[in-house]
């Protein structure tokens, strides 16, 4: 059975239960169960991101944690061959340095540092090529999916660029200064293989369960308190910033967890031996 075949029953079975969908000129969202997939929706374009799209994921990442329609957030591309394949070059190729400052500032502020710091988890479901911006994207969020066939790369340097949207920053968190660089200024790509070896990706598995097992990670993250998962979230990120000591940050969200509902329902289904009922506040 193709495989764009399988990964089509799977959706279809998984959204048997949607109670949103959105539809936008570059990006497709269905939120079903506390789950929100967004798929970023250029095939043609090999997914690649142009302003447009970037300002399409803001939008409704920020929709999506105003009104609390899901616990757990996964990105996607369309089609079998690319997660996201970079940006679209053809946005930018007559910029010139004030331009591309701006270009990249916004591109930080508005999707890149947004989902780094988003209270809701994200999961980057790499579904074939994640290359420059694309690499970004999936850095950006909290965990990383890889089918088998994925392939990950920062080529900018073949263009005469460096990584504008955070790659130079958040691989180094992930895979060390050694790697970082390696893959950086070689612009050569590295296997799902190799990059579950590196750190840079958590899980790989075949290309038709891709989505399912994203889903089945979601599934498990939502069952935990949203409150404590967006304080853990902000401690580790903390770790990360200049001027800020990551200790502390740590002990402040522990304590304040303690005035919640959710510590209270968490502590008394445990001594009950029950599962826990959390509500987010």
């Amino acid at each position: 059975i193709p495989q764009v075949l399988i990964r089509e029953l799977l959706l279809r079975y998984h959204f048997q239960k949607t109670k949103l969908k959105m539809e936008r000129n570059n990006t497709i969202t269905e939120i079903f169960d506390g789950i929100a997939i967004i798929t970023i929706n250029r095939p043609n374009k090999l997914n690649a991101l142009n302003r447009e799209t970037i300002d399409e994921l803001h939008y409704t990442l920020k929709e999506i944690s105003l009104k609390k329609s899901a616990q757990v957030i996964i990105i996607t591309g369309a089609g079998e061959k690319a997660f996201v394949a970079g940006a679209d070059i053809t946005e930018f190729k007559d910029f010139n340095v004030e331009q591309a400052s701006i270009l990249a500032r916004s591109g930080h502020q508005k999707l890149f540092n947004y989902i780094e710091s988003s209270s809701i988890p994200i999961i980057a479901a790499i579904n074939g090529f994640a290359l420059g911006g694309g690499l970004e994207l999936a850095l950006a969020a909290h965990l990383r999916v890889a089918s088998l066939n994925a392939k990950f790369g920062l080529p900018e340097v073949s263009l005469g660029l460096i990584p504008g949207y955070g790659g130079t920053q958040r691989l180094t968190q992930l895979v060390g200064k050694g790697r970082s660089i390696e893959m950086i200024i070689s612009g050569q790509m590295i296997d799902s293989k190799k990059a579950t070896e590196w750190g840079l990706v958590n899980t790989i598995t075949d290309p038709e369960s891709l989505i399912d097992e994203c889903i089945s990670l979601a599934k498990v993250i939502k069952s935990n308190s949203p409150l404590a998962i967006a304080a853990a979230i902000r401690a580790i990120n903390a770790n990360f910033k200049d001027r800020v000591n990551g200790y502390d940050t740590e002990i402040l969200e522990f304590s304040k967890c303690f005035g919640t509902d959710d510590f209270r329902e968490g502590i008394s289904a445990f001594l009950q031996k029950r599962k826990a009922k959390f509500t987010g506040n």
